[in-house]
Formats: structure tokens, sequence, C-alpha cells
């Protein structure tokens, strides 16, 4: 019953975060036009980048290094949208994998419960933010991304855990770290390895990561991405077409592919986030 009434609430959060955005799409269409975004590559960009992440491979990570690259959206508008664009996608994979995994429904709840307080406060403080003091916490994020990637790569991460639920201090420290990581979402800095990581060490069985994962995701994105459409942060192409293009994505990874041999392709993405880091540090040194 009470997952039942989980995905109920999966659906609404997620409906409010909809018609909010349609609202302010229909009262922006003129900007709309004006974003640099280009729409074919943005439609293939979309469903492939959602495509990896229900695999459970950033899109936070691969947006940032696309979206910089090809000059679609602003370093300062970068956090919201990496938010906004990721929230319908997220919710289909997370009305999938609630459904289709098992773990304990007090672990859930208690992990979705923390991780939306922490999105909730985040936008206060990031539209604050100067535009270089978001670049290094990007590049930062970048780099923990990718030695987190590089850490299960090498299986220094030990994944062999069986728990299905959380007790004590253990459920305790999760609910504090998905709280962080909630926070640390709305500064561009994706939740997704972190969370696996946090799975792991805490001896759950590593596919609870992904209700997990999703779930606290679902709830806490729309949450911050509210906040990120009502300060004017955010772009609004790159989210409609998300929206869209990126949800394709997820149907075709869960009901077509199902399974998806990643190895390779993470050493892609380390490569691909430490030299974006990198670059992105560097000029940070240079305009100091």
């Amino acid at each position: 019953m009470v997952r039942y009434i989980l995905l109920t609430m999966v659906v609404i959060v997620n409906g409010y975060f909809a018609t909010v955005f349609i609202r302010d799409l229909l009262k922006h269409k003129q900007e709309f036009k004006e974003e640099p975004a280009d729409s074919k590559w943005l439609a293939l960009s979309s469903f492939i980048i959602f495509f990896l992440s229900t695999f459970g491979i950033s899109d936070f990570a691969i947006g940032t290094v696309l979206y910089q690259k090809a000059k679609w959206v602003s370093m300062k508008k970068l956090p919201g949208t990496l938010n906004t664009e990721c929230v319908i996608p997220v919710a289909v994979m997370a009305l999938s994998y609630i459904t289709g995994i098992s773990v304990g429904i007090k672990t859930l709840l208690v992990c979705i419960i923390c991780q939306v307080i922490g999105a909730y406060l985040g936008p206060r403080f990031v539209v604050k933010l100067p535009e270089k003091t978001i670049k290094v916490f990007v590049g930062i994020g970048l780099i923990i991304a990718s030695l987190l990637i590089v850490a299960g790569q090498l299986k220094l991460i030990p994944s062999n855990g069986t728990a299905t639920e959380l007790y004590g201090w253990k459920l305790i420290l999760a609910g504090f770290l998905l709280f962080v990581y909630g926070a640390l979402n709305n500064i561009g800095i994706g939740s997704y390895a972190l969370t696996m990581v946090t799975v792991y060490l805490l001896g759950l069985n590593p596919i609870a990561a992904f209700p997990i994962m999703m779930g606290a995701c679902t709830f806490s994105v729309p949450v911050g991405s509210v906040q990120f459409i009502k300060l004017d942060d955010y772009s609004r192409k790159i989210t409609l077409f998300t929206a869209t293009f990126g949800v394709l994505g997820v149907l075709v990874a869960v009901f077509l592919v199902k399974q998806l041999n990643t190895y390779l392709l993470n050493w892609l993405v380390v490569i691909v986030l430490l030299y974006s880091a990198y670059t992105m540090l560097s000029k940070q040194k240079e305009e100091a």
C-alpha cells in the first residue's frame, strides 16, 4: 500500500513541476526561440543522455560537458538546466525501478525525504553564487564523479552487499548523506555516483541503488527545479527537448535494451570528465 502511495506521489509531484514549466514556457515563447541550442542535435543528445542515464551513467556529467562545449547554455544557468532537464525522464525511471526492484520502504522514504529537503534549500544559495564560483564547484564535482567511476571500475568499492533495508546509525548516515546530495544537485554535481557508493558501503544490495537514486531524485529534483524556474535560471529549450526525447531514451532502455555493458563506456566518460574539469579549472586560474 505504501509503495502505491509513493508511486502516486511521484506522479503528483512531477505533474506539478510539468504544470509550472509549461506555464513558464508559454509566458516566455520569444526567449525560448532565441535560445542557441540546435534542435536536431538537441533531440539526438537528449535521447542518448537519458538512455545512458537509465543504466547509471550520470546525465549531469554528460550534460555539463556537452552544453558547455556546444555553448547551448551559460555557466550561470547550467546548474538550473541540469536539474530541470532531468525531472520528467527521471520520473519515468523512478516509476519503472520502484515497481520492479525490492528495497525496504522505510529506507526508501528516509532517503527521499532527506534529499528533498536538501534540494529545496539549495537553489536559494546557488542563484546568488558568481559564475566563477559555480565553475569551481562544477569542476570539482566532475573530478569527484570521475574518481568514483574509476573506483567502481577497479572494484575498489565493495559491491557484494545483500541487505534491502537499513537500520540505526546506517539509516541516519544515509539520510544525512542524501540531504547533502540533494543540495549538491543544485550546484550541478550529480548524485548518481555518490548514491551508488553510499549504497555499496552501507552493505545494501547494489541493485537497491537504482530505486533509491531514482526515487530520491524524482522527488528532490522537481522541488529544486521549480525554484530555478521561478528564478528564471535555466534553459527552457533544453528542458523541453529532454522532457520528450529524453523520455524516449529511458523507455527504450527500460523496455527494449534492459541490459547494457557500460564498462568501456564508463572509461570514456572518465576521460571526458577529467578533461572537462581540467579545462574548466585551468581557465579559472588564467582568469584569476
